[in-house]
């Protein structure tokens, strides 16, 4: 591949609440990015009008949802109470801990006029010691997060730090991501990290030489820089950080530990409404059933 790039992952289409994502982790031979267990782009997607984004009441344990819009509107609602319309350029951190449910919708405005949606939600493994930690949402809105120019490219640092700039985004391990607007012809050394990857939104870039078209995900090697040059306009996201160990996946459920991944298996077995996730006000009429087990017992659905 090249002396600092390990692989680069293409995309492959999942329906999520009734359009297509991009999923790019896990992967089959490189399920983590630093403590980046999952990452889904969310469309590009056009709906007409009266339709819209409907992802259902669904559990989470061990992890922390981190959604970021391009383009379009989410009503974000959880089992602690909040309801939080997500815009454009904003960041929303929802440390799942022990247990949380929520839901992901199109506001009624979205959907009565229809529209474009863009973004991203990525999952980051909780360190076994936060693991259990006490549920949160926390909303940071477009115009806390730093933005400046290096040269001619413009970067939003979304988590963690970049040169003298830090975002205000708390997390519980250290990690980064941050979103580079890159010119034509434009370069950027990205400094060694103990993992570090670059996606494509738009455009295309090459890593050390290595081609990484749209909707693809360039990873280093460990420890390695990653040098970036745009061949067009491009939108990059780069994310990593320290590695927080092997984690077990179950559809929407991470854990270090079988057992507790077993426990909240068993307790949303029929849907909110447990001590461990529980209903969320004003959207508690359905949600998502856990998937049927496979019949291979090792398997891992996604």
């Amino acid at each position: 591949m090249s002396d600092t790039v390990e692989l680069v992952i293409a995309p492959r289409e999942k329906d999520l609440g009734g359009f297509s994502v991009r999923r790019i982790l896990p992967y089959a031979t490189h399920r983590m990015v630093g403590p980046f267990i999952f990452f889904d782009h969310m469309g590009p997607a056009d709906f007409p009008p009266r339709q819209g984004m409907d992802v259902r009441p669904h559990p989470h344990i061990g992890l922390a949802t981190v959604t970021y819009l391009f383009d379009g509107k989410i009503r974000h609602r959880d089992s602690l109470g909040s309801d939080q319309l997500i815009e454009p350029g904003a960041i929303n951190w929802m440390t799942a801990g022990r247990g949380i449910v929520h839901s992901e919708r199109s506001p009624a405005d979205f959907r009565a006029s229809g529209g474009h949606v863009n973004g991203i939600q990525v999952w980051v493994a909780l360190p076994e010691e936060h693991e259990d930690t006490t549920p949160s949402f926390v909303h940071h809105p477009s115009d806390t997060l730093p933005e400046f120019n290096v040269d001619e490219i413009s970067i939003k640092l979304l988590i963690g730090s970049f040169l003298n700039f830090k975002s205000p985004v708390q997390t519980h391990s250290p990690l980064f991501y941050y979103e580079l607007k890159m010119p034509k012809g434009s370069a950027l050394k990205i400094p060694p990290q103990a993992e570090t990857a670059a996606y494509v939104v738009d455009g295309k870039i090459t890593v050390d030489g290595v081609d990484v078209e749209q909707y693809s995900m360039a990873v280093s090697k460990k420890c390695q820089p990653l040098f970036l040059e745009a061949g067009t306009n491009s939108r990059v996201m780069i994310l990593g950080g320290e590695p927080v160990g092997e984690r077990f996946i179950y559809w929407n459920l991470i854990s270090s530990s079988k057992e507790k991944l077993e426990a909240a298996k068993k307790n949303w077995a029929d849907g909110p409404g447990s001590p461990q996730f529980g209903k969320i006000s004003g959207d508690d009429s359905e949600y998502i059933p856990l998937p049927t087990e496979p019949g291979n017992p090792k398997a891992t659905p996604l």
